[in-house]
């Protein structure tokens, strides 16, 4: 880790891509395995480990504690811990810093949640037993994501990449209000307090100087529990969390040591991307395929959420960016074609992480719906993955494409840093 001024540390944009790449890799080898194992003589076996007690009764509303929910509620607020780093450090130090790098990717999200949602509203009929799933499709999974444009190699452009990060970072942020907001049925306000008690004394240690990580690992564990007993998902504990780990700007050395938040985003990335984000996937994905029919697939709650995905999201996305590009709110994608940004903005339809935490939320009592919902989420995500991929492979490439990557790999060498180079572009 380079000293801050150093002007030679690892850019955190190009860090992040490289996990969130080997990430999405292994989580696509996770969810296959996982979809074999289900539908294998051991899939009871997979099905019954999983939701076997392993531990105590944390609260009354999740009961014993089992490895289902170990890893959707306890692992899973580590990995909404490093999206919360992520947010803050775009937003304070990143390519969010600013308005005009923020226009863009706020637009094209906020389209591509709400498009969805109506096409999903749509497609269900209005049917007041899948009314609740209408948040499933609105989110992109920016590991799946980013782990198919690594298979691509150099036909990627960086400024797409770029912009893939930032959409997914603000959609996020929006799938996370979504969760706290839409699906916390009822709350425990002593608990709540408490948490809120938590977080404070946790803010004002970041402000008075406090850098010692393990002191907010400890603080960030209490805040977990106070919000598992609160009512809203355990999860959200680890974007609070994030908003009160200090950090240092960093313009000329974006992993220095002398920021808290760069050093533990460093530190706890590579165990996401590897270990908990894979480990959801197989938790998750393993649908039992016995029965599964063109009835199944084309019932109103799976349709519903694979047309929000591929054609809500699609839409969404693209839509937004070319009427922001053509109205002269927004500049233009460099060294990107319009046919790239759509197949961008298709790949965009892969919710995969962030929709199977939604789907559980909103069918708690339906199990049978959280399976149904699950199809829906594989298709979808399955189909905008080999679409996108494809566009992506074989359409032409900006006629300046080759120059511009090769300067600005040079550009990086020298520099090393992604942010500052996309800058001068």
């Amino acid at each position: 880790m380079g000293a801050q001024g150093s002007g030679k540390g690892r850019s955190a944009l190009r860090a992040f891509l490289g996990n969130e790449a080997a990430g999405g890799l292994l989580l696509m080898g996770a969810a296959a395995f996982a979809m074999i194992v289900a539908n294998s003589p051991f899939g009871t076996l997979y099905e019954n480990i999983l939701h076997m007690p392993l531990g105590p009764e944390l609260t009354p509303k999740l009961g014993p504690m089992t490895p289902h929910l170990w890893i959707s509620d306890g692992l899973m607020a580590i990995f909404f811990l490093l999206v919360g780093l992520e947010i803050k450090r775009e937003f304070v130090d990143g390519r969010l810093a600013t308005w005009e790098y923020r226009r863009l990717p706020v637009i094209a999200a906020a389209s591509g949640m709400a498009v969805p949602a109506l096409l999903y509203l749509t497609v269900i009929g209005g049917d007041p037993l899948l009314r609740n799933g209408w948040a499933i499709p609105a989110a992109t999974d920016i590991a799946f994501a980013i782990g198919v444009l690594a298979l691509l190699g150099n036909r990627a452009p960086t400024s797409l990449k770029l912009f893939l990060t930032t959409v997914a970072i603000v959609d996020d942020m929006g799938a996370v209000a979504i969760i706290a907001i839409a699906y916390t049925a009822s709350l425990d306000l002593a608990a709540l307090g408490v948490a809120a008690g938590i977080m404070l004394v946790m803010y004002i240690m970041g402000k008075s100087g406090v850098t010692r990580l393990w002191i907010f690992a400890i603080g960030a564990f209490c805040l977990w529990y106070a919000v598992l007993l609160s009512g809203v998902h355990a999860t959200i504990a680890g974007i609070l969390a994030a908003m009160t780990i200090p950090i240092v700007g960093t313009p000329d050395a974006p992993d220095s040591a002398l920021s808290p938040l760069h050093r533990l985003e460093k530190a706890i990335a590579p165990l996401v991307a590897v270990l908990i984000v894979p480990l959801f996937g197989f938790a998750n994905a393993g649908v039992s395929l016995e029965g599964l029919g063109l009835d199944r697939i084309f019932a109103p709650l799976p349709l519903g959420i694979a047309a929000g995905l591929f054609l809500g999201k699609q839409a969404g996305i693209f839509g937004a960016v070319w009427l922001s590009v053509r109205l002269g709110f927004a500049r233009n994608l460099r060294g990107a074609t319009w046919p790239q940004i759509y197949g961008i903005s298709t790949l965009c339809g892969i919710g995969f992480t962030m929709s199977l935490v939604i789907g559980g939320l909103a069918f708690p009592l339906a199990p049978d719906l959280v399976e149904k919902a699950k199809i829906g989420i594989l298709l979808g995500s399955l189909v905008s993955a080999i679409v996108g991929y494809a566009v992506l492979r074989f359409v032409p490439l900006h006629r300046r494409h080759f120059e511009e990557e090769a300067l600005l790999a040079r550009e990086i060498i020298a520099d090393g840093d992604v942010e500052r180079v996309e800058e001068k572009r």
